[in-house]
């Protein structure tokens, strides 16, 4: 299972990547794993806002579907608009094609596991 050192991550398998004042969200090679072949994702449009902790969206696999939660507060500025046709590039590559949506942090983020943290909450 890769996790990624570079990432932030909440209990819920949703991934941060900061970059600058902006960030980047997904889901972990765990979520999509579990889930199986995704079939389906709902994301915010352009301009929402999303809060810390908040769902966002949702995904669908052929086994479940999920709520997604922001991992930080920010306003959308970019969707993966690659996912409405083809949602099984999660399943390819969740830390890079996958990814679901680009933020403008509108606060620092809190609260968030690292890789180690992250890797001890998916072997409970």
């Amino acid at each position: 299972m890769s996790i990624p050192d570079n990432l932030l991550y909440l209990a819920s398998h949703e991934w941060l990547r900061i970059e600058g004042k902006e960030a980047v969200i997904g889901i972990t090679h765990y979520a999509q794993h579990q889930l199986g072949d995704v079939t389906y994702v709902e994301l915010p449009a352009v301009g929402a806002q999303l809060v810390a902790g908040k769902e966002f969206g949702s995904i669908e696999s052929v086994k479940a579907a999920s709520d997604l939660y922001a991992p930080a507060n920010g306003s959308v500025i970019a969707v993966n608009e690659a996912l409405a046709d083809a949602p099984e590039i999660i399943n390819q590559s969740p830390y890079g094609d996958g990814w679901m949506v680009r933020i403008s942090l509108s606060a620092e983020p809190d609260g968030l596991l690292n890789a180690a943290e992250y890797a001890k909450c998916c072997e409970q």
